[in-house]
């Protein structure tokens, strides 16, 4: 391993602070900032926003003191997210892909420090430092898959218990799981300015535990890849057949994402968005709760549920709108949609890419016991093999030999 130690004062260069205007500031992220401001209430956490600050330095990071959860205020100094900061806006003033990127995906997928519960490092200078001369003269496509090479070269998988390491601790220990992995390398890829996204899967449908893994942004689309697993050509992986078939994929943006993915959720900072589309063939399944007496029963909490590993797991919850409805686009499958207004529950099976609309009544109470019988059917994987050449995968099969023998050496 060579990575160098840089000094900040030479990540803090003219070539950084110079990069091209973006329209960072918009008037929400201006409005959060300033919420978040008197939230905290405490202007000995936001003292690095008293510098001389270029445009770009400030909007960038007003955007991440807007949404990153408190702890991350109290914990690392201004100096720190300064530090990334312009390390990001260096990679995208040099990177030739850097002026091509929109402002939402720049914004969401690249500029964010923080992918997972990891502990934060400073990588990003770090790891520009190893790539920028070995990605710059190739394609946004050619760069994701030279990213992911080297990875490989840092870690390998292996099963843990552990939650998570930062991905300088992976690059140290050479190992991770598939958390790590892909926390590691979507950190490796934002550095050199290219979008990604770590996607988790909370169940296989039907199979067995779960899986996280990357999506990068090239030329205006999404491509998937195995974290440090390389492989010859984007969208192929191990896990393609499962995910063919999978019901809930998801993701989280940083902060108040506007893009074109179902948003399933909103915790405090992030948007989790649904992916599945990009995976599996996927259908909207509408739920209608009501209560006792046929009303329709808004706000309630709606589960959608998967059976694996012996047990319904729940792959997404909505809310019920003021007519006691709740929709979600997934997977072709089965579900158990359970709903409960906090007191009473009720609860049926529904068949994605068949039921349109399933009925709920709040019928049951807590103390209700009894047996439900219901078929749960598999869905069918339906994959479309990737084409790759013998000639590619004898190289990519030759570099990962390469590979192996750098880590372990």
């Amino acid at each position: 391993m060579k990575l160098r130690h840089i000094a900040i004062a030479a990540i803090i260069s003219a070539a950084a602070c110079g990069a091209t205007a973006q329209n960072i500031a918009t008037p929400k992220v201006k409005a959060d900032f300033k919420e978040r401001q008197e939230k905290v209430a405490n202007p000995a956490y936001f003292i690095v926003f008293d510098r001389n600050l270029t445009p770009q330095q400030r909007e960038a990071l007003e955007f991440l003191y807007a949404y990153m959860p408190l702890p991350d205020i109290a914990d690392y100094s201004g100096d720190f997210f300064l530090t990334n900061v312009d390390a990001t806006l260096r990679a995208r003033k040099e990177m030739p892909w850097g002026k091509n990127i929109p402002d939402r995906e720049w914004r969401h997928f690249v500029l964010p420090l923080r992918i997972n519960n990891e502990a934060l490092d400073n990588h990003r200078p770090e790891f520009y430092a190893e790539l920028k001369d070995r990605v710059k003269g190739l394609s946004m496509k050619d760069a994701i898959l030279e990213v992911n090479h080297w990875c490989h070269e840092k870690a390998t998988y292996e099963p843990s218990d552990s939650r998570t390491h930062s991905p300088l601790a992976t690059v140290s220990s050479a190992i991770g799981r598939c958390g790590e992995e892909s926390t590691f390398t979507v950190g490796a890829l934002r550095a050199v300015g290219i979008p990604a996204r770590q996607i988790y899967t909370p169940r296989w449908a039907h199979t067995d535990d779960n899986h996280a893994w990357v999506e990068a942004w090239a030329d205006g689309q999404w491509y998937f890849l195995g974290a440090c697993e390389p492989e010859p050509v984007l969208n192929l992986g191990w896990f393609n057949a499962p995910a063919s078939r999978g019901m809930m994929m998801n993701t989280y943006a940083f902060g108040a994402y506007d893009g074109p993915e179902e948003v399933l959720a909103t915790p405090d900072g992030y948007t989790n968005i649904n992916v599945t589309t990009n995976y599996a063939p996927v259908d909207t399944i509408t739920v209608n709760v009501t209560d006792r007496q046929g009303r329709p029963a808004a706000g309630t909490e709606v589960s959608f549920r998967l059976y694996n590993y012996g047990e319904f797991y729940p792959i997404a919850t909505k809310t019920t709108d003021q007519h006691g409805r709740a929709s979600l686009s997934a997977g072709i499958g089965d579900v158990v949609v359970w709903a409960t207004d906090g007191k009473n529950f009720g609860m049926t099976k529904g068949s994605v890419g068949r039921d349109r609309n399933v009925a709920v009544t709040l019928d049951l109470t807590p103390s209700y016991t009894g047996v439900k019988e219901m078929d749960i059917i598999p869905p069918v994987a339906s994959n479309k093999p990737v084409e790759v050449t013998p000639a590619q995968a004898a190289e990519n099969d030759r570099r990962k030999v390469y590979e192996d023998s750098l880590r372990g050496a």
